[in-house]
């Protein structure tokens, strides 16, 4: 049953736009990234759009510097398994007779 779910749900590369993908590259950097902080004390993340570097898109706010900072990392390491897993099913362990 569990080989049949996979030969069912498993289609080996996953097709992902070009476009998303290279955003996704843009957003896996932490050097496209950066933290404002706001009038009210609050600080705020920012990324820079992939195609217009100038750009730069609000993402989260956070009360903390510290806060801010590691909600980048995550965002970060989101994007960064995205990617992998862009790269299809990957071997974990084989068996020898």
């Amino acid at each position: 049953m569990t080989y049949l779910y996979y030969r069912s749900s498993t289609t080996g590369q996953t097709k992902v736009n070009p476009n998303t993908k290279k955003q996704w590259e843009h957003l896996a950097s932490k050097a496209n990234w950066r933290i404002t902080q706001l009038p009210n004390g609050y600080y705020q993340t920012e990324a820079s759009n992939p195609n217009n570097p100038e750009h730069w898109q609000d993402v989260t706010r956070r009360e903390t510097l510290e806060g801010a900072e590691s909600a980048i990392n995550g965002s970060v390491d989101y994007f960064t398994k995205k990617l992998e897993a862009t790269k299809g099913p990957k071997v974990v362990k084989t068996f020898n007779n």
